[in-house]
């Protein structure tokens, strides 16, 4: 219950947050989508992030075999879940503030609210297996 309220007080905050920066002369529509970006990109990571360790113990299996994957792809898929987790934390938290070094447009006054890992999102459509997420709208009568 106490999850749900902060989330919920967060989330009122950033819609708020939002509004009044959009109200400001100075500030263009851009950095505000890319504030918006960044916390629903927190957001996503904090709440899909164990998405991320059947994936990559899937790609080691794919790449290395069997007993990489029971092994070495476990491991690296428990580091994957706490990396994504972790930086989806450091993003909802400083959704507002731009990071050196996570430059989406460099040269930009967006610069800084780029992603922190890549891929930005989870599951992208290149790593969307057997249409679980996006659906393939070319197989479908």
């Amino acid at each position: 219950m106490l999850k749900k309220m902060i989330l919920c007080a967060m989330l009122l905050f950033a819609v708020g947050s939002t509004f009044e920066l959009s109200a400001q002369e100075n500030i263009t529509p851009s950095i505000v989508d890319q504030i918006v970006r960044k916390l629903g990109r927190g957001i996503s990571n904090v709440a899909f992030g164990a998405l991320e360790f059947p994936i990559v113990w899937h790609q080691v299996n794919f790449e290395e075999g069997g007993l990489a994957a029971c092994t070495y792809g476990i491991l690296r898929g428990v580091v994957a879940v706490l990396v994504r987790e972790g930086v989806g934390i450091v993003e909802i938290v400083t959704f507002p503030f731009p990071l050196p070094g996570c430059s989406d447009m460099p040269n930009s006054p967006a610069s800084g609210y780029g992603p922190i890992v890549e891929p930005e999102w989870i599951v992208t459509p290149a790593q969307n297996k057997y249409n679980f997420i996006y659906q393939n709208f070319d197989t479908l009568p």
